[in-house]
């Protein structure tokens, strides 16, 4: 994507800055303490300041992808609005969702039984491992793992986070710090575009019928980008599109764009590139 934005015009470090997050980290609720994350929003600040200096005194647009949006989400929302109205012009978020996805389920029940030394063990203790589980509001009761003798929908992760593997205490910060940031997702309150893959077979539900979490389920798919459910970029038509204090807010799905194709696959990219286009072009009432 940088490439292309480059090819059209747009220069490193001078109307073009990237702003990188440790993905081992996430936000903490409003009101509680998380150092890396406070640090990043600190950080991105003086970012966009800086950039909006560079330019005029005009204000940015914010490019996202993947959970690059949920981190510009919450930075957003906890922003003054003054802040946002002088300094966001946009927000253009690809391949984000507003209620969590069904893969990490998958990826969690793997992870308990690989080796002590492996990545996917280490990656238990981040913050992120709990970031993106389906979110109730979103998957309400639907079973997302199937076993003989239990099913686990949304409100059921704590027990099925106990069935692979993790101490109470785990389980206790994902009640505490990721379900409640999980749930908050809210409007941004800057013009925004949500660009989203379709038409990709998209695991919705797991069967692990004999309750065998090592081995490898019986994946149900539906519909997405391979990633982020429909369901949960579905979402973002009422928990962004219908607040009141929202603003401009426009949807833009792209048929078999997959989660990582759609920032890389030419056909999808072009389409990316157009509503950062529009973006740039468009003028807001204050």
């Amino acid at each position: 994507m940088i490439e292309t934005l480059e090819k059209i015009g747009y220069k490193e470090r001078d109307n073009l800055f990237g702003a990188p997050y440790d993905s081992r980290y996430v936000p903490a609720p409003p009101g509680m303490h998380a150092m890396a994350f406070s640090s990043f929003m600190a950080d991105l600040r003086r970012l966009v300041e800086h950039a909006s200096r560079k330019n005029a005194g005009m204000p940015v647009i914010l490019v996202t992808h993947s959970k690059g949006g949920l981190m510009a989400v919450e930075f957003l929302t906890r922003r003054a609005t003054s802040w946002r109205k002088k300094y966001v012009k946009h927000l253009v978020m690809v391949s984000t969702g507003a209620g969590g996805i069904v893969v990490p389920l998958q990826s969690l029940a793997a992870s308990a039984y690989a080796p002590t030394a492996s990545l996917a063990r280490t990656e238990r203790s981040y913050g992120t491992v709990f970031a993106a589980l389906p979110s109730l509001k979103v998957f309400g009761d639907a079973p997302l793992v199937v076993t003989r003798c239990k099913n686990y929908s949304a409100y059921d992760i704590p027990e099925f986070l106990a069935a692979v593997g993790f101490a109470g205490e785990d389980i206790d910060l994902y009640r505490t710090r990721a379900l409640p940031v999980n749930l908050g997702f809210r409007a941004p309150r800057v013009p925004m575009t949500a660009v989203y893959g379709v038409g990709v077979p998209t695991p919705e539900q797991l069967v692990y019928w004999d309750g065998n979490f090592s081995k490898e389920p019986e994946v149900v798919h539906g519909d997405g980008d391979g990633a982020v459910n429909l369901a949960s970029v579905l979402a973002l038509d009422t928990v962004v599109g219908e607040d009141p204090e929202q603003g401009f807010f426009k949807a833009v799905k792209i048929v078999n764009a997959t989660h990582r194709g759609i920032i890389a696959d030419e056909f999808s990219l072009k389409r990316v590139l157009s509503e950062i286009l529009e973006a740039n072009r468009a003028t807001y009432e204050k």
